[in-house]
């Protein structure tokens, strides 16, 4: 299937997109006060996927020293399965490593089999448990942790 998503820098006027993507894509969703803090933070990470002026996916994330974290991250239910998920996450990381992350953070809903084997996919392994971390419904939610390996240049060794 040929992708027809581009891929941008989000911007304030998302936010009511964003508001509607978190409430279609979550049980507990952000509220837009959250999404718009989230997007002003000078550390944040914020892109959104549209395809013919609508968006339909997002990731949000922020970078803090040497460390990443993927704070949200939905597609639109009627955009599922395409691979646009793994699209901004991949997105997300290379740009958390342009910014000196080394270790990129996550959790996902122990019963969210779909995003788990997408984070599994893309090289994140389960670091621990939280405990009834989410409230509606209550569940844990399994840590998951992605080790970024620089790229090596100018034909320098990796140490």
């Amino acid at each position: 299937m040929v992708d027809r998503c581009l891929l941008r820098p989000t911007v304030s006027t998302d936010l009511p997109a964003l508001v509607a993507l978190e409430r279609s894509s979550f049980s507990d969703p952000w509220t837009a006060e959250q999404l718009g803090e989230a997007i002003a933070d000078e550390a944040a990470i914020a892109l959104v996927l549209e395809e013919q002026g609508e968006v339909v996916g997002s990731v949000l994330a922020r970078v803090v020293a040497d460390e990443a974290e993927i704070l949200t991250i939905a597609v639109s239910p009627t955009h599922r399965r395409r691979g646009l998920g793994r699209r901004m996450l991949d997105a997300a990381v290379a740009d958390s490593a342009a910014r000196g992350a080394q270790t990129v953070w996550l959790e996902v809903r122990h019963s969210n089999r779909a995003a788990r084997e997408m984070y599994l996919g893309a090289g994140f392994v389960a670091a621990g448990v939280r405990r009834g971390y989410y409230r509606r419904p209550p569940e844990d939610a399994i840590v998951l942790c992605h080790r970024i390996v620089p790229a090596a240049s100018d034909g320098a060794p990796l140490q």
